[in-house]
């Protein structure tokens, strides 16, 4: 808004030589009160503002912002339509309109009625009010001039969202056409983007462009436009009972669905909580069977070392095991019968794979006490080529077999056994006896010379032809 000081000056013949803005900050359009010019005067106009000429209801020449001298050449249509003068003194009759092309915000609307639709999820009818704000741009000056203000004075932003017709049947129209655009086009959007109203806040920006696009079209016709339309509140009936059942019934929805939501997150906790526990239980059994079996192990080894650092082999120890288990077993026995046990046990051992070698070796001592051949298992040990002393017919420390042995008394059984003793290890037979050689009937020693060895017995052949002589 202009001070007084800077209000135009008309000369003393009433002629305005400066014709510049003299509205006010709300005016849309606003009209220059002087109407007599003549060429060489000076209009002004401001940053956001356009002049045109007028006359007989026809706009004519327009003029942006800036300084111009006005002259024929810069009025080419009104100097057409009107022969301007070619005195420069010569006074003509315009009509200059200044146009505000600044947007204007902040203007407020709202619908007079309730807004008839059918809700689209439930299908009730439910009655709705609207209202908010938009901005306002002019953009093309000679139709708001023609369609709107015609020989109005001016108009101001307010006047377009009055209901009073103090501004001409225009203007009311220009509201009316914004009420019935939001009023028709809000249902239709409603329905067509199928919004619940009870989520209608969540989609106000959505309306609201599609609000702005549809009016917009009719605001061409006017040389106007929208750049922003917004949809504040849409009022919603809470004192309807349709609209109360409608809350009612999507309060119920949403507690259903809620609930199955609930119980299928617990159920797929309880089936990770589950999986989680059988995986846990299978790692517990793992660790507990690779404890178990380090144990084993441990125990294992230390047992080797013990046995090694004593002198025994694997083997040995476990012959010696047999045998105490054995004699533990027999404990009851006693003469004879605890020999007729211990040698039904190396007959069972012998199927063993070669173990009655090692059990006769265990045995040994116990059958020697009772017979009077302790020294008997001591002719039967071999020493391998690694160092290790063994009973048996391979090496319990590196497995190489037993050299073929070279003793007089070593002799091969029917059932394949090889044998140092009277009677085969594995099934009892008794050792062959070779011509020379003859076994003493007091002692059971094998001799090969006429009288026994151990007791002085003669040979029996001997003795006869003794006698004889």
């Amino acid at each position: 808004m202009f001070g007084k000081k800077d209000e135009p000056k008309l000369p003393d013949n009433g002629v305005a030589s400066v014709i510049m803005y003299d509205g006010t900050n709300q005016d849309l359009v606003h009209k220059h009160k002087i109407e007599n010019f003549n060429l060489g005067s000076q209009l002004i106009v401001h940053e956001a503002q356009e002049a045109v000429f007028f006359r007989d209801g026809m706009a004519l020449d327009l003029f942006g912002a800036g300084r111009h001298t006005l002259e024929t050449q810069n009025l080419p249509f009104f100097n057409r339509a009107f022969k301007l003068p070619t005195n420069a003194e010569t006074i003509f009759h315009a009509e200059i309109y200044f146009i505000n092309k600044a947007v204007q915000m902040g203007i407020k609307w709202g619908t007079d009625t309730k807004v008839r639709f059918i809700e689209p999820d439930s299908g009730l009818p439910i009655e709705i009010g609207a209202c908010g704000q938009f901005s306002l741009l002019v953009n093309d000056s000679r139709k708001l001039l023609i369609k709107l203000v015609g020989t109005a004075d001016g108009m101001s932003y307010r006047s377009l969202t009055s209901d009073s017709n103090e501004y001409g049947p225009a203007v009311s129209k220009f509201k009316a056409m914004v009420i019935t655009k939001v009023k028709s086009n809000l249902a239709r959007i409603i329905k067509s983007c199928n919004i619940n109203i009870l989520e209608i806040d969540e989609h106000l920006e959505d309306i609201s462009g599609s609000l702005r696009q549809n009016i917009n079209e009719s605001f061409e016709e006017y040389g106007l436009t929208m750049p922003e339309f917004y949809v504040e509140t849409v009022m919603t009936p809470d004192d309807d009972p349709n609209y109360r059942r409608l809350k009612q019934q999507h309060a119920d929805m949403f507690l259903k669905i809620r609930q199955e939501e609930i119980l299928k997150a617990e159920a797929e906790k309880a089936r990770e909580r589950m999986a989680v526990e059988a995986e846990t239980e299978a790692q517990l059994k793992v660790i507990s069977a690779q404890g178990e079996a380090q144990a084993l192990r441990l125990r294992a080894a230390a047992e080797a070392e013990e046995m090694r650092m004593k002198g025994f082999t694997y083997r040995e120890q476990t012959a010696r095991e047999i045998g105490v288990e054995a004699a533990k077993n027999m404990g009851g026995s006693a003469g004879g019968s605890a020999v007729g046990d211990i040698a039904g046990l190396g007959i069972a051992l012998g199927a063993m794979s070669g173990v009655v070698d090692m059990t006769k070796n265990v045995m040994t001592p116990m059958t020697a006490a009772v017979s009077g051949t302790a020294n008997a298992a001591s002719a039967d040990t071999w020493v391998c080529s690694c160092g290790t002393e063994n009973t048996t017919k391979f090496c319990g420390s590196c497995g190489k077999p037993r050299p073929q042995l070279q003793n007089a008394n070593t002799w091969m059984c029917s059932c394949g056994t090889e044998n140092t003793t009277k009677f085969c290890g594995s099934c009892g037979k008794p050792k062959p006896v070779a011509d020379n050689k003859w076994i003493c009937p007091v002692c059971g020693t094998e001799n090969t010379t006429k009288f026994c060895c151990n007791c002085g017995k003669a040979r029996p052949e001997a003795d006869e032809e003794r006698k004889g002589e």
